[in-house]
């Protein structure tokens, strides 16, 4: 069964560090340029990282730029999004999702995990 399964959100003060992880199985991950994306309430979503599967390039939107880094790890068929010095704006839902380019659109997703950063 083809499967991207996000792990590692959570609740963490402003100022923290959360690190998700979008596992795949069903399929080798390192053949796919995968995105990190995301959805606050009542917002659309929106890009905030990927990683190309031709030479490992990566994308950060201006707004995460410097405070998330995306990478991978071909031998656990695992994507990671580190996450620092959260702000309370970065609550959202956070899906990983296949893309076939870096940037692009997601093609295939994964079900979300919730970051929340709040006092």
């Amino acid at each position: 069964q083809v499967q991207l399964v996000e792990s590692g959100g959570g609740l963490v003060q402003p100022g923290g560090s959360l690190r998700l992880s979008c596992a795949a199985s069903g399929f080798t991950l390192d053949y796919y340029a995968i995105g990190w994306f995301r959805q606050a309430p009542g917002k659309e979503r929106e890009g905030v990282s990927c990683i190309s599967s031709s030479d490992g390039s990566t994308y950060s939107a201006d707004s995460v730029k410097g405070r998330f880094t995306i990478s991978r790890d071909n031998a656990k068929n695992t994507v990671y999004l580190q996450m620092n010095s959260l702000k309370p704006e970065d609550t959202a839902v956070y899906y990983c999702a296949v893309t076939e380019i870096c940037p692009g659109p997601g093609l295939y997703w994964g079900k979300g995990t919730l970051v929340t950063v709040s006092s």
